[in-house]
């Protein structure tokens, strides 16, 4: 519209036509179609129905998230698949929120060959040692792995980084995460980036480019500090220089610090009162010598490091030298010896290093019982051959995560002492094992004292001063068959093998490291992580640093390192040489190399008393008068010593060290001499973690319902010796009193006739005689007659086990006695004469069940999840491993994925589909030409298929697998597949439109991706599988579809194929010619509820029944169905039946049949068929068959009538007489105390009496509720002594509550 109000003609061209504004009609026509356009634009783009939640990882269509590739969840929030990143930077998360349970998700970096990529942890947070993040050095699981990421990842102190960046320079990094079916925590968020500078130099130097476009980038540091990340302080305050040292630029950029200096600054006196650490930066060659779970020992102010857990053990040294003075490394080179393993113990005695036992993890995880000799000079290792001890004690155990100790007894013999640890065959061992280096025989000696609970991964140290080890910690069972970590500390004196129970720590831990110096006990370290259902996820990886000092028993937390990065870690060594604590190696996500050097305060830097005897906490000093010298307090007192006087228990109570916690409460003050205290089997058994373990105790039994160990109930005192039980009791009887005794006990006296006995026997007699208890026992044998000497049990007596002394039996003894255990010296002595000591002897009484079979010797998941939760199973490893043990058996993250139930394939080869192919971090696809999803799963990597390689004599696991790109050629159009599968995956039975679905399923398969078989049909379609039809024998229409069991449609029909008759539920008939038929009783009712999930596919039920003269046939159920009646006589034609009833669409129906129609008296075989079918579940049908005789039907209605009318009369007499006697008593009380009351009314009107009137007779009424009170009273007498004649009066009254009240 113009100003002035004209209209301007415009042309708009829309359509075929031209159309004038200025023309009505053109414009009419104009807003009509304007109209209907605007109609359908607005119906066709309105805004799309929008999501409740945000789409994180996905696109809204229609109100739902639609999730990009990779990504699950109502909110496309969580990762579940493979991602490739090629950007030259860029970040990884597992989503916004917490993790899903059972996550696996991997991710592909890559960059150009040989790059150097670098991963950042920003966040990690996960749960410890269940939830695991793998870094590998490549494109595949089979590259190098270079980290294991789990728990919580946080820097200890502003400025430090807990975890190092990990870097990868094959120009690829592959990460893989998995999660288990317990707690889900936030996740992580993980930048990485390609040729970048380590940490960005710590802000401390500039990230320079190499010379050329492929050289990589490094890090100028500022000065002061050094470092490839430029992250490590050098030369602090310039080193103190002048005055305390300078800092040397030449070689590692170290303070030099002068004589009386010392510290990383120069800045502590020598000595110092102050304690520190030190990080030498000298590293063993490298990386690829970093371990965890080895072991070292000292010897000449050299640190020999055994064996140990590395990623790789294709370039692993077994024996490493460190030089504690120099600190130079040196790798010992081998020929021969022992293969690499971990968890073993390591001890060292003169030239020669003792290694026992651990886990050989290039051998599948197998736990060893090898004892393998190190000798020094030659460097040459031997292997040596147990040799167990007595019948009672032999057995030795292979054992992992235990610590041994050579020791010097007071006798003058050496042994190696090996403490508890984990056994896959027993479990949790809380037994010593003792090896002697002379005798070289193993022995597992019975102990004294408190009884502990052994574990695995704890600390143990020795005190030569007091003959002690101090053992602390641990990963352990706890009662309710529960397990995890413990604070205990116990003391062992190994002369008197004696156990005792200190104050626990307050912090458990277990793969901690533990040292003596000073009288102080040095713990660091570990894995601090408890897993309990309240986890909010705990760092796996500890610093803490503990003292327990001995003399005080006290413990005391001290202040962490304060190093230029955290030290975190667990799984590594200490030692102590020349005063110092010299930790090494360990893990913190990432396998270590350093060398962490403590340096505690020095006793000679206190000049007064007063602070020294105050030293501390971490170091003991005493005060020397006579030289006026401090020294440091090497005699360690234990807590059952000190001047508390006192020790700390099972139930954490402290109470005398006279009492023995065994057997002793805080109230009873205890015994007085604690090594004299008997040790309660109950005890012993309870810390028996396993059913093996638990059977080779004799006096106690397992019980698998609560998974728990107990003693044999009612033999405390006696112990099981092969099939007997036997007991020695220390009384002076007489042959005779003896039988008796053994008698009073369900026993007898004993007949020694097996070696066995006899051992066990002789073993404790001799315990018996080093406590200074002297011991002679009747024996169940006696003179027979005059030459003849029998055991009690009637067997002879053959001389070979136990045999007479010299100059025995004497003529004038008839029953021997035991009298010198240590020669089994024979005596004969009178029968009636007194022995100090008797053997009884009782059968078992208890039949000992066999247990299953450990979780350890299953070698495929089918068997190892067999049992229930007991057992889990380890795919990547394939090994099975008791599910209370599942955290130790795979410390270092080495187990992808575990499962209790349903089974994957074994290996790559075994899975059918590309999905479930590129579920596993191992697998790859290799999809056929034919591009219709069929191919073939194997091990790969992202460049292609890759086979394993034999190496003679190569241990690795890691570095055994070569690419093999002729599995799966490219030139003959297969196609490799590793981080997607190919669009097309109809499994071969038919092709694609539109890239991705499939035309039309061939085959006799069905659905979106062919996967499965039409109905009626079943196999495993996928992957070129076939279908084929159901065998139902005509009873059913459809089967399951893997396996083709049949869903029988008619109930009482069973089998595979539906060939039988469920005959044990009344049910009869062939179903291979016919039918099955439910064998009804003649005048019962019959209900059948078909309501059950195993019921949805029936859909027919028949019945039978044989009646004998008139029948009357009642059915009916809740949903409609169809009836068929027939009859037949026995004899006849096969299937000739006649036709009686048929209908349709019914719910109930009822009907007769006469004798006079179906001749039952005639013909007594008659059979009639009942066909009920076409019913739809769930259903409830009610069936009856009865039969009848017309008079006897009338007899027996009188019968029963007149019968119960009688019985009705008979309980209505018996109502009525009872209540007519209830009545008679009722008005006799009530006509008592009428009378009574006009009788009080009528001779008095007020009486006082003084006191309570005292009757002569009392007689209570019917019912307990008032009695008949008759009391002597006299009446006034006026001025004579005596009443008027007749005025002595006998007064009965009722007492009743009411009327004494108102007398």
């Amino acid at each position: 519209m113009e100003i002035g109000g004209r209209c301007k003609t415009r042309h708009v061209l829309f359509g075929p036509k031209l159309v004038s504004r200025s023309d009505p009609r053109g414009i009419h026509k104009y807003l009509v179609v304007c109209a209907l356009f605007s109609f359908v634009l607005l119906t066709h783009a309105s805004p799309a129905k929008s999501c409740d939640k945000s789409c994180n990882s996905g696109k809204c269509i229609n109100g739902s998230c639609v999730c990009e590739r990779g990504w699950v969840g109502d909110q496309c929030q969580h990762c579940q698949g493979r991602f490739k990143l090629t950007e030259p930077s860029g970040y990884l998360t597992d989503g916004p929120f917490n993790y899903k349970f059972k996550t696996k998700c991997t991710w592909l970096i890559e960059a150009y060959p040989n790059a150097v990529l670098r991963l950042r942890f920003n966040h990690f947070a996960t749960e410890c040692s269940w939830d695991h993040m793998y870094v590998y050095d490549g494109d595949s699981v089979y590259a190098p792995l270079v980290a294991v990421f789990s728990g919580l990842i946080v820097p200890e102190t502003r400025g430090n980084e807990t975890v190092p960046e990990v870097e990868t320079t094959s120009g690829y990094a592959l990460l893989h995460f998995f999660s288990d079916a317990a707690y889900n925590l936030t996740g992580f968020n993980i930048l990485y980036s390609i040729n970048s500078c380590p940490n960005n130099c710590s802000g401390h130097g500039k990230c320079t480019p190499g010379n050329s476009v492929a050289s990589r980038v490094y890090c100028e540091c500022d000065k002061y500090w050094k470092g490839e990340a430029c992250d490590i302080p050098y030369c602090r305050n310039n080193c103190g220089s002048p005055d305390h040292g300078y800092c040397d630029l030449t070689g590692e950029k170290l303070c030099v610090c002068n004589d009386s200096w010392q510290g990383p600054d120069c800045s502590l006196t020598v000595p110092s009162t102050e304690s520190f650490w030190i990080l030498p930066s000298v590293k063993p060659f490298g990386t690829s010598l970093a371990r965890a779970s080895h072991k070292a020992v000292v010897q000449e102010k050299i640190m020999w490091v055994v064996g140990g857990y590395t990623f790789n053990y294709s370039s692993f040294q077994m024996i490493l030298n460190y030089n504690l003075e120099s600190g130079v490394w040196n790798t010992v080179p081998i020929t021969g010896g022992p293969v690499p393993r971990y968890g073993h113990s390591l001890a060292a005695f003169q030239d020669d290093i003792y290694m026992f036992g651990g886990k050989l993890e290039a051998s599948w995880g197998n736990v060893t019982d090898e004892l393998w000799v190190f000798n020094m000079p030659s460097r040459s290792w031997q292997r040596r051959s147990p040799v167990v001890g007595s019948p009672a004690q032999a057995h030795v155990y292979a054992v992992e995560g235990h610590t041994a100790h050579c020791v010097q007894l007071s006798s003058g013999e050496t042994i190696m002492l090996v403490i508890f640890g984990y056994s896959p065959i027993y479990s949790y061992i809380s037994n010593v094992q003792e090896y002697n280096l002379r005798s070289k025989v193993w022995l597992v000696p019975e102990t004294k004292g408190a009884v502990p609970q052994g574990g695995y991964g704890h600390s143990s140290s020795f005190d030569s001063s007091s003959s002690s080890v101090y053992v602390h910690g641990g990963y352990k069972a706890l009662p309710a068959g529960k397990y995890g970590l413990v604070d205990d500390l116990y003391r062992y004196e190994v002369n008197s093998r004696t156990w005792f129970i200190l104050r626990e720590s307050g912090f458990p831990r277990y793969l901690h490291s533990a040292a003596l110096l000073s009288g102080t006990l040095l713990v660091f370290g570990g894995n601090t992580h408890n897993d309990t259902s309240l986890s909010n996820g705990a760092k796996c990886f500890s610093a803490d640093f503990l003292a327990y000092d001995i003399a005080c028993d006290k413990w005391t937390v001290l202040p962490k390192p304060d190093l230029h990065r955290d030290v975190n870690c667990f799984g590594h060594s200490a030692v102590v040489s020349n005063g110092s604590m010299y930790v090494f190696g360990g893990f913190s996500s990432v396998l270590l190399n350093d060398v962490l050097v403590y340096r505690p305060p020095s006793c000679q830097a206190f000049v007064a008393e007063e602070g020294c005897v105050k030293a501390g906490p971490g170091v003991r000093c005493i005060w020397s008068n006579t030289d006026q010298q401090i020294t440091p307090y090497f005699h360690n007192i234990y807590c059952a010593a000190n001047t508390k006087g006192c020790q700390w228990c099972d139930d954490k109570k402290c109470i005398s060290a006279s009492s023995n916690c065994t057997t002793v409460s805080v109230s009873t003050g205890g015994s007085k001499n604690f090594t004299e205290c008997p040790v309660r089997i109950e005890q012993v058994c309870s810390k028996l973690a396993n059913c093996k373990s638990c059977s080779l105790n004799l006096n106690c039994q397992w019980e698998q319902n609560h998974s728990q160990c107990h003693s044999l109930p009612g033999n405390e005192g006696w112990s099981q010796v092969g099939d007997a039980c036997l007991r020695i009791n220390s009384s002076h009887e007489s042959y005779d009193n003896a039988q008796h005794y053994c008698k009073n006990l369900n026993g007898n006296i004993a007949s020694l006739t097996t070696s066995k006995q006899v051992d066990f026997v002789l073993e404790e007699l001799k315990k018996l005689q080093q406590q200074e208890k002297r011991l002679s026992p009747w024996v169940g044998l006696r003179k027979i007659n005059v030459s003849y000497w029998g055991w009690e049990d009637m067997s002879p007596f053959t001389n070979s086990s136990l045999r007479w002394l010299p100059g025995e039996p004497s003529d004038s003894g008839f029953c021997a006695y035991l009298e010198e255990p240590q020669v089994s010296g024979l005596r004969a002595n009178p029968c009636t004469a007194t022995a100090h000591g008797l053997i009884c002897e009782k059968a078992t009484g208890y039949s000992r069940g066999s247990c299953k079979k450990p979780c350890s010797l299953h070698t495929n998941c089918a068997n190892c999840t067999s049992q229930a939760m007991e057992c889990m199973w380890c795919g990547s490893t394939r090994r099975c491993v008791d599910s209370n043990a599942y955290v130790i058996s795979f410390p270092y993250g080495q187990c992808l994925e575990w499962q209790t139930a349903d089974c994957m394939a074994q290996n790559c080869s075994g899975l059918r589909t590309c999905s479930q192919c590129l579920d596993q971090p191992e697998c790859g696809w290799c999809g056929d030409p034919s591009s219709t999803g069929k191919g073939l799963c194997m091990e790969g990597s992202y460049r292609g298929p890759m086979k394993r390689v034999a190496k003679q004599g190569q241990q690795s696991q890691s570095h055994d697998m070569n690419l093999e790109p002729t599995s799966c050629p490219k030139d003959k159009s297969f196609e490799w597949a590793f981080i997607n599968c190919p669009a097309c995956q109809c499994n071969g039975h038919s092709t694609c439109v539109n890239g991705s679905v499939c035309e039309q399923c061939r085959n006799l398969t069905t659905g979106p991706h062919c996967e499965t078989c039409m109905p009626g049909y079943h196999g495993d379609p996928t992957n070129g599988g076939k279908c084929q039809a159901c065998k139902c024998n005509g009873h059913a229409n459809v089967c399951q579809v893997l396996t083709g069991k049949c869903f029988c449609t008619t109930k009482g029909i069973k089998g595979d194929q539906c060939q039988l008759c469920d005959s044990e539920n009344r049910y009869l008939g062939n179903p291979l010619r016919g039918t099955c038929y439910y064998n009804l009783l003649i005048d019962y009712q019959f209900t059948f509820s078909l309501i059950q999930e195993d019921d949805k596919h029936y859909t027919a039920i028949n019945f039978m029944a044989s009646p004998e003269q008139n029948l009357d046939m009642s059915i009916n159920a809740s949903n409609n169905f169809n009836l068929n009646i027939t009859w037949s006589v026995a004899g006849t034609i096969s299937g000739e039946e006649v036709p009686i009833v048929s209908k349709t669409n019914i719910k109930d129906y009822r009907d007769s049949f006469s004798c006079e129609k179906f001749t039952f008296r005639s013909n007594p075989n008659i059979t009639f068929y009942v066909y009920v079918s076409n019913f739809s579940w769930p259903i409830k049908i009610q069936i009856a068959f009865s039969q009848h005789n017309s008079i006897m039907d009338l007899v027996q209605f009188f019968v029963t009538f007149f019968s119960c009318f009688l019985s009705l009369l008979l309980v209505a007499a018996v109502v009525w007489k009872i209540k007519q006697t209830c009545w008679a008593s009722r008005r006799r009380e009530n006509k008592i105390l009428i009378s009574t009351e006009i009788l009080l009314i009528c001779v008095f009107s007020f009486v006082v009496f003084k006191g309570a009137p005292k009757p002569v007779a009392m007689e209570p009424c019917f019912g307990g509720k008032a009695a008949v009170l008759t009391v002597l009273m006299r009446l006034p007498s006026g001025l004579s002594d005596l009443p008027p004649p007749g005025q002595l009066l006998i007064w009965q009254l009722i007492k009743e509550p009411k009327l004494l009240s108102d007398i």
